[in-house]
């Protein structure tokens, strides 16, 4: 199952570089100190551009990054999107330090910024299960469950996450096989 139906708005799972992806908004699992880096996060700022680290020196020099859980927002640069939402999902360290819910602020937070920007789509990759080592079938029943709860109550019509492996888009199909029974 790669596609579901929440309250009359689409929650859908595809395999695809979040660069190339259309949305309103693309979300960035960035670094706190949003200082770009590798993964995604590199890959972001490559393929938008200097207006995007530009806008991240800004926010860094006014409020000191982003702290984990939480998210900012830039211009999107040269990418098929009008907004970056950048946020710092929580390194994981066995999970006994509340990662599961610092995982799910972060998805919390980019929605909450994306309503707040009159974003419709929003497009996610897989944050913190890469580099910060969050296990990817725990990261991605928390990602699914949080965006179907959000999505009850917000005016974002559309979320994807443009998952890079075909292997994380097999975790990601089986959790949201799960999330849609549950729904019944």
């Amino acid at each position: 199952m790669n596609k579901l139906a929440v309250h009359g708005k689409n929650l859908e799972l595809i395999l695809g570089n979040i660069t190339r992806h259309s949305a309103d908004a693309i979300v960035n699992a960035a670094n706190s100190r949003l200082v770009g880096g590798g993964g995604v996060d590199g890959a972001i700022h490559v393929a938008g551009g200097p207006e995007i680290l530009a806008e991240c020196d800004r926010i860094r020099s006014e409020q000191g990054g982003c702290p984990t859980g939480g998210a900012v927002i830039t211009t999107a640069g040269r990418l098929d999107a009008k907004f970056v939402i950048h946020t710092a999902g929580p390194v994981w360290r066995g999970g006994g330090i509340d990662e599961a819910g610092l995982l799910a602020c972060s998805y919390r937070s980019c929605l909450e910024l994306a309503e707040k920007n009159n974003c419709r789509s929003v497009a996610f990759p897989s944050i913190s299960t890469g580099v910060y080592r969050f296990p990817i079938e725990k990261a991605a029943r928390i990602a699914v469950r949080t965006v179907i709860d959000e999505l009850k109550r917000r005016a974002i019509e559309r979320v994807d996450f443009v998952l890079f492996t075909s292997a994380d888009l097999a975790v990601y199909e089986k959790v949201l096989e799960e999330a849609a029974r549950d729904m019944q």
